[in-house]
């Protein structure tokens, strides 16, 4: 049984088709959703410090961004929060502490196609999530 999805978002276009495949999931199963954005502290910090602050307050907002969208799609029905941190670890504490059945994520994020298969948080998350974890490939658009 499925009871709590947490949808971990960068407000990229490739994660899109995680957030549909998620919420369809969570309607199936009734489940409470969660969104999950994680300002990624190492890049606020090897950011220049004169800007730093600045890049800070631009990720926050493109945070509380996408997980508006998420909770649009779902009728608002949606518990969201933004932390920092790694991302990675943010996310299976963030699983851990709401119990969740399942995390899903997309393959690639903001920073497109610097792995070859899936992206670096998207793997690390896999290795480490306490939480069996979802990962949605964006589709080409020849494939969909």
């Amino acid at each position: 049984m499925i009871d709590t999805v947490v949808i971990a978002t960068d407000g990229s276009e490739s994660v899109e088709r995680a957030v549909t495949v998620a919420l369809d999931l969570a309607h199936r199963f009734d489940a409470d959703v969660h969104a999950l954005y994680v300002v990624d502290a190492g890049e606020v910090e090897s950011s220049p410090e004169t800007l730093r602050e600045e890049f800070q307050d631009a990720l926050e907002s493109q945070g509380e961004k996408a997980l508006e969208s998420v909770s649009e799609r779902n009728g608002g029905n949606v518990t969201t929060a933004v932390r920092e941190g790694d991302p990675a670890a943010e996310i299976g504490e963030y699983a851990r502490e709401h119990d969740a059945d399942v995390v899903a994520t997309g393959t690639r994020g903001r920073h497109g196609e610097n792995r070859f298969l899936i992206g670096s948080v998207a793997e690390r998350v896999v290795r480490t999530c306490p939480t069996p974890v979802l990962t949605v490939r964006q589709l080409d658009p020849s494939e969909a």
